[in-house]
């Protein structure tokens, strides 16, 4: 059995954005044939955090309490202070429905970032939330509202229609943080950046949106065992199925064939695949006659993909 931080491998994403399923490719397949199942997270429609957050969470040794997770304290190695992300990003605003657009499709450069975060920061100082530039889109904010506070990750949000329970739980349905949603949205709007951008044909910053809330008491230091292959997101976010097999065939080539003679050489290591609803690990086990011989007469699909 593969030691606790023996070489594991993540990949998000792996079902087709339109939800087809198809055999894995060639390489990853062969990888499986010498693993077991072992752990397995599900999440339901409404979770907060997407199986492929929480499975790294729990790698990390961070709580995997589905919108618990401490993302911004450990990302920033921020010890005893209450922070979140907060994202500038785009509402897209329908007659039915509001939706989260992709907040990195914004390409917000570094200046427009700050414009932006200078402009903001007052009225949230006046909520007692500091803010400060982490890199162009990426806020790092403190501030004692963010204790305890159950956020979605962008991963889930984006690209869904946002009903009244999302938009409420964007701000944590703190009163504080709902009003300054409001005031961002007004401040935005008449924003020389977004001039700016609208005149270029991008889309402008006219919301914001908070997430990896919470506080860690001690340093949690990143486990360098962890490799997250994260090419199959963005043709999942764009809904390009041929974006989407094509990235497979990356990964196939690339990091699943390297580690196919390790596995094949008895070498311990852990791959767990997620998508939308579930993540499964599997663990390289001990080669047996019984063995060798379900790996030879194992069905080239993988029914086990529908699951996630």
């Amino acid at each position: 059995m593969p030691l606790p931080h023996s070489p594991h491998l993540l990949i998000p994403a792996v079902t087709a954005p339109d939800g087809s399923t198809a055999a894995l490719p060639p390489h990853l397949l062969r990888l499986l044939r010498h693993m077991a199942p072992t752990e397995r997270i599900d999440c339901g429609d409404n979770s907060p955090a997407m199986p492929h957050e929480l499975a790294l969470a729990r790698e990390h040794g961070l709580p995997a309490d589905a919108g618990h997770t401490p993302w911004a304290a450990f990302d920033t190695a921020t010890v005893g202070t209450p922070c979140a992300w907060v994202r500038p990003c785009h509402w897209q605003i329908g007659a039915q429905h509001v939706a989260l657009a992709d907040p990195d499709s914004l390409a917000l450069d570094a200046a427009q970032s700050e414009a932006l975060m200078l402009a903001a920061a007052p009225y949230f100082a006046e909520d007692g939330i500091s803010l400060a530039q982490h890199s162009p889109g990426a806020w790092l904010a403190t501030g004692e509202v963010f204790r305890g506070l159950r956020t979605w990750s962008l991963e889930r949000a984006t690209g869904r229609a946002i009903g009244p329970e999302m938009l409420q739980a964007s701000t944590g349905h703190h009163p504080g943080l709902r009003r300054l949603q409001s005031e961002m949205q007004m401040l935005f709007y008449t924003h020389p950046v977004s001039d700016e951008r609208q005149a270029l044909g991008l889309l402008p910053v006219n919301a914001f949106w908070i997430t990896g809330a919470g506080v860690l008491e001690q340093a949690v230091p990143p486990r360098a065992h962890v490799t997250v292959d994260q090419r199959l997101l963005p043709p999942t976010r764009a809904a390009d199925n041929a974006a989407h097999a094509a990235a497979w065939l990356t990964i196939d080539a690339d990091i699943a064939a390297h580690w196919l003679p390790r596995a094949e050489a008895g070498e311990a290591l852990r791959v767990t695949l997620c998508g939308e609803r579930a993540a499964q690990t599997f663990v390289t086990q001990k080669p047996s006659l019984l063995r060798r011989l379900r790996q030879a007469l194992r069905p080239a699909n993988t029914p086990f993909l529908d699951t996630l």
